[in-house]
């Protein structure tokens, strides 16, 4: 186990080692660093060195005592990048890590060969995206009871150990209070996106009710070089669904931007 000092934290992380070229992970809000244990193995197969890691106040990265600043997701993730000496890389992430995912991206468009942004939200704050986004996503989809929401029901019926294992990384996860959550560095709007000049892949689940495929084409409108590709079936954790038809299309889209 490999722990980074951060301010206010310690941050988990894993590194795969290796000479090829580096691939990190930020996972979704159900989850932590063992969320992608199906991508692991074919990403590094492919020859990429794979880090992963537990955002802060998830499974075993944990805020210090009595710290008052939760900081930016962003912020992290530059520590992490910096201490690993990783100049440049691509940037996977997923539904909540995908808020501190695009908020780098936008910051620090030269650090990154490629982006994929997995059934996210983004946690874009721009008046026209948040009023389509409380319409779609409504307060009765909000209070749905976790795996309804993020497991698409073709998943619920055809892998009810796939669901029963992602129950158990969730639950091991745990999750932080809201007003424990970290920030964005920015208020990123639609224009703001104009700014993300890195090679972007944007994948949808079909089935997802939280970043449904409509939402993601809102925010891919904007972004000047990115591809588009809905999963039929899958619901909010497509990676996890879906492993072997996503990490297909991500592998292929990495090797494109190597």
């Amino acid at each position: 186990m490999a722990v980074l000092a951060v301010p206010g934290a310690s941050l988990y992380y894993r590194d795969a080692g290796g000479v090829g070229s580096p691939v990190v992970f930020m996972h979704p809000a159900s989850g932590s660093a063992d969320a992608w244990e199906f991508q692991l193995e074919a990403f590094v197969h492919a020859g990429y060195r794979c880090i992963t890691y537990d955002l802060r106040g998830w499974a075993r990265s944990h805020a210090e005592p009595g710290a008052t600043d939760a900081g930016c997701m962003s912020d992290d993730l530059l520590a992490l990048v910096d201490h690993l000496g990783l100049r440049q890389f691509a940037l996977v992430a997923a539904a909540y890590g995908g808020f501190g995912g695009l908020d780098f991206a936008v910051r620090f468009p030269d650090r990154l060969q490629a982006f994929v942004l997995s059934g996210s939200q983004g946690g874009i704050a721009d008046p026209t995206y948040t009023a389509i986004r409380e319409r779609v996503v409504s307060a009765p989809i909000r209070a749905l009871p976790i795996e309804l929401r993020e497991l698409g029901p073709s998943y619920r019926v055809r892998n009810p150990d796939g669901v029963e294992r992602w129950r158990k990384i969730h639950h091991a996860a745990g999750e932080p209070p809201a007003s424990a959550r970290q920030r964005m560095s920015r208020n990123i709007s639609l224009v703001n996106l104009a700014m993300l000049t890195t090679p972007t892949l944007l994948i949808a689940g079909g089935a997802d009710l939280l970043a449904p495929p409509s939402l993601m084409r809102l925010m891919a409108a904007h972004i000047a070089v990115h591809e588009f590709v809905t999963i039929g079936e899958a619901g909010h954790c497509i990676h996890w669904e879906h492993p072997e038809e996503w990490n297909r299309l991500v592998l292929d889209f990495l090797a494109q931007h190597r």
